[in-house]
């Protein structure tokens, strides 16, 4: 089965994926900082129990990270499966076969439900994570007070227990240099617009940080249309790069670098691949934007070197790198 990050979606030339997260708590169990090791183990099992007594059963399987190597747990992490946190805990917690839907098991909160979709569809994403949802709701005590909403271990997410992000690719939002005005515009809406990647490539990540005294219908609708706005606002500014000879020569040399190189730096990989996503939105030359959306999904050190089994040493991960790069170029 192909895994979410290489489908299509609405918006894909500038909008990566939409991603949906939900907190929920047991009322009756400590939170996750107060737990023993006993209490940890028996409250996993619950958790993973709800879901295989479920019609979701089939759906899902239960990752125990324990069992898993560093850089395996690591990979896992790069995909924005689970927390670098949980990783490093090495944590149990559950993943369809396409990683569109992850529910991490005594991470911060007793159940982190995780749904993502590629392009802009924040509603898909939230419809999956709510399915999800309804099974622990329907058979397990949840945390929640009529007044507050949802309890979770954080204050932050008191409320809806709901956080969606949306990664943006904005090159030329950036080279107009309007991400600082954008950022204070959606923050002044109740949003954060942070840097994927560092300083490496032009792709953001657009998150709610308001949980309460909002609904989980309204949150959705306020992402979904502000991402809209951003989205129209850089193919604006695309428009005008359209026929600048440096950002076609840019572009190119990206390109050729991508199919030739012999070693790559994480850093550098997504600096280039920002530039082939954007020579191929601008109709430069023909290339699979949903298969460079998939390789940035999966190219860090930890999905490199765990796709050789780990066995390779970490610093061989930027020749690696560029050998898998090279053969989905020139595939």
């Amino acid at each position: 089965m192909s895994k979410w990050y290489s489908r299509g979606g609405a918006d894909n030339d500038v909008i990566l994926y939409s991603k949906v997260r939900l907190a929920r708590n047991l009322s009756d169990t400590p939170f996750q900082s107060k737990m023993s090791p006993e209490i940890r183990k028996s409250t996993v099992k619950k958790l993973y129990a709800c879901v295989k007594n479920s019609p979701l059963a089939g759906e899902f399987e239960m990752i125990d990270l324990a069992s898993k190597s560093a850089v395996q747990a690591a990979a896992y992490a790069e995909r924005q499966m689970i927390s670098p946190e949980f990783a490093r805990e090495k944590g149990a917690f559950l993943t369809t076969e396409d990683e569109s839907v992850t529910v991490m098991l005594c991470e911060e909160d007793h159940i982190r439900i995780t749904a993502f979709h590629s392009g802009l569809e924040v509603k898909k994403a939230y419809d999956e994570a709510n399915k999800t949802d309804d099974v622990f709701l329907k058979s397990l005590p949840i945390a929640f007070d009529r007044r507050l909403g949802f309890l979770t271990a954080s204050p932050i997410n008191l409320g809806t227990g709901l956080k969606i992000s949306v990664g943006l690719h904005l090159p030329a939002i950036k080279e107009n240099d309007s991400l600082g005005r954008l950022a204070s515009l959606v923050g002044k809406l109740g949003l954060t617009l942070r840097p994927l990647y560092g300083e490496s490539g032009a792709f953001y990540q657009l998150t709610n940080h308001v949980t309460l005294g909002i609904t989980e219908k309204e949150a959705v609708d306020n992402i979904t249309a502000v991402a809209l706005q951003i989205a129209a606002q850089e193919r604006n500014l695309r428009a005008t790069m359209k026929n600048s000879e440096r950002w076609e020569d840019r572009a190119y040399r990206s390109f050729g670098t991508l199919k030739m190189a012999r070693r790559l730096d994480y850093g550098e990989f997504i600096s280039l691949a920002s530039d082939l996503r954007l020579g191929a939105a601008l109709g430069y030359f023909d290339c699979d934007i949903n298969a460079v959306t998939a390789m940035i999904h999966t190219m860090a050190d930890g999905n490199v070197l765990s796709s050789h089994d780990g066995a390779e040493e970490p610093e061989a991960v930027a020749a690696l790198r560029a050998a898998a790069v090279r053969d989905m170029m020139n595939a």
